[in-house]
């Protein structure tokens, strides 16, 4: 694993230790961003199941000021604060070992919203439309964000859950990937 493109091109990440986590391959990060939008005039994210942070480090790479990266595993939330200090990352990071859905309800008390949301939970494990609708009701989410959720090919997502609404699906693979922003912004 690597970081693709921006202030941190080519630099090696490290994976988390064992199998209970899935990494993001460099093939569908690049795929990701491509969709997304290469880079950034800055912006808060949020990377909701981190595992090595390798997305929420790419988004830093390509521009974004901040991110925050949740976890419930504990190499997980070790390997990321690893590679955010390996790339001189961790002033612009938060990390917190925390179930997701009690970290968005903690984020929400916090009143903090974000410009990008990465949702890539274990495949197994996936609550996606109940995180969506979470982030909708809590307006989470900026009026340009994106959510992107990242799953089983398989998995259909709702068109619209909310206020937010599909703008870009592909599969790669095994792996599906879905974009949602509010309603009325567009894919752009």
């Amino acid at each position: 694993m690597r970081v693709i493109s921006g202030t941190h091109k080519g630099r090696a990440l490290k994976a988390v230790p064992g199998t209970s986590t899935r990494p993001t391959t460099d093939k569908v990060k690049e795929s990701i961003f491509n969709m997304v939008g290469p880079y950034f005039d800055g912006g808060n994210g949020l990377d909701l199941y981190a595992g090595s942070g390798g997305l929420g480090i790419e988004a830093l790479s390509r521009g974004f000021d901040r991110f925050v990266f949740i976890d419930r595993d504990f190499k997980a939330i070790q390997t990321v604060k690893g590679n955010l200090k390996t790339l001189g990352l961790e002033k612009h990071a938060e990390v917190y070992r925390n179930d997701a859905e009690r970290a968005l309800h903690a984020l929400v008390k916090r009143g903090l919203r974000f410009d990008a949301v990465f949702l890539d939970p274990p495949y197994g494990e996936q609550k996606l439309e109940a995180l969506l609708s979470t982030i909708d009701e809590a307006d989470m989410l900026t009026d340009k964000g994106f959510i992107l959720a990242e799953h089983a090919k398989e998995v259909a997502l709702p068109e619209a859950v909310g206020e937010l609404r599909i703008v870009r699906q592909e599969i790669y693979g095994l792996t599906g990937v879905t974009i949602y922003r509010k309603r009325g912004n567009g894919d752009g």
